[in-house]
């Protein structure tokens, strides 16, 4: 039987006692009626999954008791960033639940020039802890027991900035320079995707990305949606050089 899988926010240990934090102790003891002696899984992104019993499932208190650890192995050999412009609402959701589920290491989200959603501080910590929450579900679900790295939101140019160490760096394009079967493996297993938001990049944002060293990767004959674009290129590239 698969056993319930859990993250919590706090250190784990094995042969420690751990109180759970209230969101965890709430989806496994209210939601799902897991009671005293009953088992589950808890990671908090160290690499491990940590075998856990229910030990008291108290009204204000639950606490588990850690008696197993085991390491995860299961993160990609091809270490891929996102840098994708700012969509609205649930298609931002879908693009970091799949991408999560697809083995992204990081994503950087990116206000463009012609990103529809508008984010001031008080909005940008509110989506910043909703868009953590929805990756750390779909670690929950895909088994990965490191959550991929999330960059708060910042304009193209800084955003592209903090590439500068990665060699390939790729921009979907139907003209564009590399076809898939003839990209080259990049030698540090690293690379970035650029997909712009629902209005596409712009001119100006073209050019900075060119700038930045990106260049065309021609994935199929069609211009793809912005949901659809970075999930189609995550897959193609693990595809050919990860482990899908």
């Amino acid at each position: 039987m698969r056993l319930t899988r859990c993250h919590v926010d706090v250190a784990l240990a094995t042969g420690a006692r751990v109180v759970l934090p209230e969101s965890a102790a709430t989806h496994l003891v209210r939601v799902l009626r897991l009671r005293e002696g009953d088992e589950c899984i808890l990671f908090n992104g160290d690499g491990n999954d940590h075998a856990a019993r229910i030990a008291t499932a108290g009204k204000r208190e639950v606490t588990v008791d850690l008696h197993a650890c085991q390491a995860v192995e299961n993160e990609s050999p091809l270490h891929i960033t996102l840098l994708q412009g700012i969509a609205r609402g649930e298609k931002m959701d879908l693009i970091l639940q799949k991408a999560t589920e697809l083995g992204v290491a990081r994503v950087l989200p990116v206000l463009a020039e012609r990103t529809e959603v508008k984010l001031d501080a008080d909005r940008t910590e509110k989506r910043m802890a909703h868009w953590r929450s929805v990756m750390v579900s779909a670690c929950e679900q895909s088994g990965r027991a490191r959550i991929p790295g999330l960059a708060t939101p910042a304009g193209l140019a800084p955003a592209a900035a903090t590439l500068d160490g990665i060699g390939l760096k790729l921009i979907l394009d139907p003209v564009g320079e590399h076809a898939l079967s003839g990209l080259a493996a990049p030698g540090d297993h690293h690379l970035a995707i650029a997909i712009g938001p629902e209005g596409g990049w712009s001119p100006r944002d073209r050019e900075l990305l060119r700038i930045a060293g990106f260049t065309g990767l021609r994935l199929g004959p069609r211009i793809l949606r912005t949901e659809t674009a970075g999930l189609a290129a995550i897959a193609a590239l693990q595809s050919r050089f990860g482990d899908l």
